[in-house]
């Protein structure tokens, strides 16, 4: 069982990396890899609605996608964008990264390589992970302006939707001890975090949310 306590700290982290940024348009669209092929149709909804021209997927597999996405989290999600209507010439996918950082660098690189001009990106990843990609961007790729996208979803509607109520509450105590440590590391840019926050997290940590943590360098 979650405790009530547990489920308002993770509020706290939900609210916190919420960047409630206006979507506009961009010269590209990133889709960032992950277990939620909810970032997919988010990118195509944001691509249809004419905020981007071209669509960069990018994402290797994980822990936790190897056996639900086999052919890497970047091929799925193309997939899932031309069952939705999406060209395959608007799709470029980047199948390597195995975390943030190497999905914003890999995804840069394939631009360059394709002499692909970028001024702007929209950012697209979980809910509950926008603040941490938009530090990773900003840190990673300077030159470019970045907005931040995700599913417009409550912290209990996503939980619905995944289904698997730890699995989510651990993966916010691991965005958000991210966010802690990784300026640090040069990893990205420092976000400021308020106290509130901060408690929520440590709470959350000593209640055991803590499969997607990283060691401490």
């Amino acid at each position: 069982m979650i405790s009530v306590q547990a489920w308002s700290d993770a509020q706290r982290l939900w609210d916190f990396q919420q960047m409630h940024h206006e979507p506009r348009p961009c010269s590209v669209g990133v889709g960032l890899g992950s277990h939620d092929l909810g970032v997919a149709d988010v990118t195509v909804s944001l691509y249809q609605r004419g905020m981007f021209p071209l669509i960069v997927f990018t994402g290797a597999t994980s822990r936790t996608t190897r056996d639900r996405m086999p052919r890497g989290e970047a091929e799925h999600y193309r997939e899932r964008a031309l069952e939705l209507g999406v060209p395959a010439s608007a799709i470029l996918v980047e199948p390597r990264a195995r975390n943030t950082g190497e999905n914003i660098k890999f995804a840069r690189v394939l631009l360059e390589k394709r002499s692909i001009e970028v001024s702007s990106v929209l950012l697209v990843s979980k809910p509950y992970e926008e603040r941490r990609a938009y530090a990773t961007a900003r840190k990673l790729w300077p030159a470019v302006d970045i907005v931040s996208a995700s599913a417009p979803m409550t912290l209990s509607e996503y939980v619905d939707s995944i289904k698997d109520p730890r699995l989510v509450l651990d993966m916010l105590v691991g965005a958000q001890q991210r966010l802690l440590i990784y300026p640090d590391q040069g990893f990205m840019t420092r976000q400021k975090v308020p106290e509130s926050v901060a408690a929520a997290y440590e709470r959350l940590c000593a209640e055991g949310f803590t499969s997607r943590l990283v060691p401490a360098m």
